[in-house]
């Protein structure tokens, strides 16, 4: 049985990565991919969704997220790290479709409710669609089969600050609010995303083997090595997106411990995912390790196969 997935997704070159990958993915159904804020706007994350989708053959339904954080004012879209458009120096370019007229919330509720059970929600970007999905319909937390959020850490580390990762970062008070609620979370956070790198050759190797996907990210992963290369003297880059993905298909690669969660929301450590002593939360099944050789193998694996499927799709 095929896993049945929706991607909640800011893409970003890692986001485009991650999702490529699981088009890419035979033992996966997207169902949808939703959109928001944090590497780009969301009406930027909207339009990537949907080229990518284009861009693989891929029909699924794109439904168009929350433009602003629950509570605090938002955060410049991180381009310094993704480009002014997402995909580094690739230009935008308009899809050919449209986005579904329900909003990313409401598809997200709807669509688990029509499946009760079936279908794992992986967030990759910001956590605001799956607050708002919480109070629009609470029944989700009963409907939805699991939950996969790549972002925070449980170690004392950040990549936007000391204390914070990005996605949790951006939207403390909705993370905070996912975490506090009644269904089945696994959290992918620094702890092991920071732990699986690929280089220029690997994207080379991809562009070889299947130049309209891999040629894509090959091109717009430049931006992303430049970045990187900045921030640690390597040219080299993390697999934090497509290590979510991999937490569902995959999930003998990493080793997982089961510990209440919370976010700092206010302060000098907002932020912050920490370890929540009360009881009166559902634990969090949080990634530790992870066979980080075996983890690039199969996204490489994966995508080096992407054009082969592409034309699979379009001969029907």
């Amino acid at each position: 049985m095929k896993h049945k997935i929706i991607i909640d997704t800011d893409p970003g070159i890692d986001d485009a990565m991650a999702i490529h990958m699981a088009f890419a993915d035979e033992r996966i159904d997207v169902v949808g991919l939703t959109s928001i804020f944090g590497n780009v706007t969301t009406d930027r994350s909207t339009r990537n969704a949907l080229r990518l989708a284009e861009m693989a053959h891929y029909p699924t339904i794109i439904a168009p997220g929350e433009a602003t954080p629950l509570i605090r004012k938002p955060e410049p879209p991180a381009d310094f790290v993704h480009g002014a458009e997402g995909f580094g120096r690739v230009p935008a370019a308009s899809p050919l479709g449209t986005a579904d007229r329900r909003s990313a919330a409401q598809f997200l509720c709807e669509s688990c409710a029509a499946a009760p059970g079936e279908i794992t929600i992986c967030a990759v970007g910001p956590l605001t669609n799956l607050a708002v999905a919480l109070s629009l319909d609470p029944q989700i937390v009963h409907n939805v089969k699991t939950i996969v959020i790549m972002g925070g850490s449980f170690a004392y580390h950040g990549n936007v600050t000391n204390y914070a990762e990005a996605n949790i970062w951006n939207d403390p008070d909705a993370a905070d609010r996912v975490f506090a609620a009644d269904w089945d979370v696994t959290m992918v956070g620094l702890d092991v995303t920071e732990r699986t790198q690929c280089t220029p050759d690997d994207f080379a190797f991809l562009s070889s083997r299947s130049p309209h996907i891999g040629g894509f990210l090959n091109e717009a992963s430049n931006f992303y090595f430049d970045f990187h290369q900045s921030k640690t003297g390597i040219r080299s880059c993390f697999m934090h997106d497509p290590s979510a993905i991999l937490a569902i298909t995959d999930a003998h690669l990493f080793g997982f411990e089961m510990v209440s969660m919370a976010v700092v929301c206010q302060g000098e450590e907002i932020g912050r995912t920490r370890l929540y002593k009360e009881q009166d939360r559902r634990p969090v099944k949080v990634a530790m390790s992870v066979d980080n050789l075996a983890a690039r193998e199969k996204f490489l694996g994966l995508v080096a196969n992407a054009d082969s499927i592409v034309e699979k799709r379009k001969a029907g």
